[in-house]
């Protein structure tokens, strides 16, 4: 067993039972040792290792999990084409100084006569939810899963995926598990593009139209700075800007609270603004955290923002 704080680290292990798994965790949590785990689907890349490096600062040990869900996956998105490739996954985890990679079978996570599915309506019916039907029933399912045979004390998630981690948050606290929901920074390129292990499948041609994404973004959050407050004019900005790039095709853009996830019609305070577009047949998404500005008295009694 690999820890971190004041002890000699041996290594990483590789474990494949939810039996063993949940047996290693059991162990740490008699001895008083703090469990983090990142949950992934693999094909891990930047986002993921900054996720890893959060969950050492704070835990003692740390496993990443590394599983592809097939019941996160809708009729039309290819199962069989999501990237998979454990030694390499495995080396970055090593590299990054993670615990256990815990990696099951489909049989093993989904046994014969496996019948439970967990939802968290009506979180997960809108925006995301309407494109990928059963989605984040799939993925509130494999976090309960995930959660119940780890019993983290932290779990970690990615901004990127911003309508996920709301999800997780209803589902943890809802369920009353003893689980600290982090969500971290979206990791992006130096030109903006949210890190994602779909990016790899972008042309060169198509990764300059994925910009749009980020651009589209940023030009509502600069109409929210600029003082707009009609919901229907920031999102008029956004999907402005990717009207003229021939490669990207919206799925949505939305301006919405970020508790809720519910359609704002105007933005007094803070607000989430939420985006996917396709380019090709890769779908990307993005979101950016915005908040109206406040206004102050100057002199002659006139407001001006800040």
């Amino acid at each position: 067993m690999a820890l971190s704080r004041g002890s000699v680290r041996v290594g990483m292990r590789i474990i494949r039972s939810p039996r063993l798994m949940a047996e290693w965790s059991d162990r740490l949590g008699r001895e008083g040792v703090r469990v983090g785990l990142v949950p992934t689907m693999g094909a891990l890349h930047a986002g993921h290792a900054s996720l890893i490096r959060r969950a050492r600062l704070t835990c003692d040990a740390v496993v990443v999990s590394l599983y592809v869900n097939p019941r996160q996956f809708g009729r039309r998105e290819d199962l069989a084409r999501y990237p998979r490739r454990l030694r390499a996954d495995a080396t970055l985890c090593r590299q990054e100084g993670v615990d256990v990679l815990f990696s099951p079978r489909d049989d093993a996570m989904y046994p014969p006569g496996f019948a439970t599915s967990v939802s968290v309506p009506p979180l997960s019916r809108r925006w995301e939810g309407q494109f990928r039907l059963s989605h984040f029933e799939g993925v509130a399912t494999i976090v309960t899963k995930l959660l119940c045979l780890i019993r983290p004390d932290d779990v970690f998630f990615g901004r990127k995926d911003y309508q996920q981690s709301v999800v997780v948050r209803r589902l943890v606290g809802d369920l009353a598990l003893r689980t600290r929901v982090v969500v971290c920074p979206t990791v992006r390129e130096p030109d903006g593009l949210a890190v994602s292990s779909r990016n790899e499948y972008l042309s060169p041609r198509q990764r300059q139209a994925a910009l749009t994404l980020n651009r589209a973004l940023r030009a509502g959050l600069s109409a929210v700075r600029q003082g707009v407050k009609q919901a229907k004019q920031i999102h008029q900005a956004m999907v402005g800007a990717v009207r003229h790039e021939p490669l990207a095709r919206v799925d949505y853009f939305a301006v919405a609270d970020p508790d809720t996830l519910e359609p704002l019609t105007r933005v007094t305070g803070p607000a989430i603004l939420l985006g996917a577009i396709r380019v090709g047949t890769v779908r990307l998404i993005d979101n950016l955290a915005v908040r109206a500005p406040r206004l102050r008295q100057g002199s002659g009694g006139q407001a001006r923002r800040r």
